[in-house]
C-alpha cells in the first residue's frame, strides 16, 4: 500500500503562488507514475499534471500550460505541483496521485493510490 498525504494548499490572491508537496509511504515510488488531479464544487475530478517515475517526460492540461510545473524528488518520495499566477477558476481540492505504471497516466481510472486532496483557493 502506498499512502500519499499532499501539503501547501490555501488562501492566495489572484495572480499569487502556490507550490503543493505531495509525500509517499508505505512504498518507493521513484519508478510510479504520478500526477495531479482537481476537483472544483460542483464539477468532476480532472487531470492538472502528470509525471513518469523518471520525471523524463511530463503532461499538463491546456488550462494550466505555462503556469504550473510538476516536478518530482524520488529520494525524498515526493511529487510537486508549483502554481504561478492563479486564478479563481484554478479554486478546487487538489489531488496527489500515482500508480505503479510506466510512462505518462492522464485518466484517473488508470491510477490506483489517492491522497486525501488538499483546498486550494484563489480570491479575485
Amino acid at each position: 500500500q502506498v499512502q500519499l498525504v499532499e501539503s501547501g494548499g490555501g488562501l492566495v490572491q489572484a495572480g499569487g503562488s502556490l507550490r503543493l508537496s505531495c509525500a509517499a509511504s508505505g512504498r518507493t515510488v521513484s519508478t510510479y507514475a504520478m500526477g495531479w488531479f482537481r476537483q472544483a464544487p460542483g464539477k468532476e475530478r480532472v487531470i492538472v499534471a502528470a509525471i513518469s517515475g523518471s520525471a523524463s517526460s511530463t503532461y499538463y492540461a491546456d488550462s494550466v500550460k505555462g503556469r504550473f510545473t510538476i516536478s518530482r524528488d524520488n529520494a525524498k518520495n515526493t511529487v510537486y505541483l508549483q502554481m504561478n499566477s492563479l486564478q479563481p477558476d484554478d479554486t478546487a481540492v487538489y489531488y496527489c496521485t500515482t500508480a505503479p505504471r510506466v510512462g505518462i497516466l492522464v485518466r484517473e481510472s488508470e491510477y490506483r493510490y489517492w491522497g486525501q486532496g488538499t483546498q486550494v483557493t484563489v480570491s479575485s
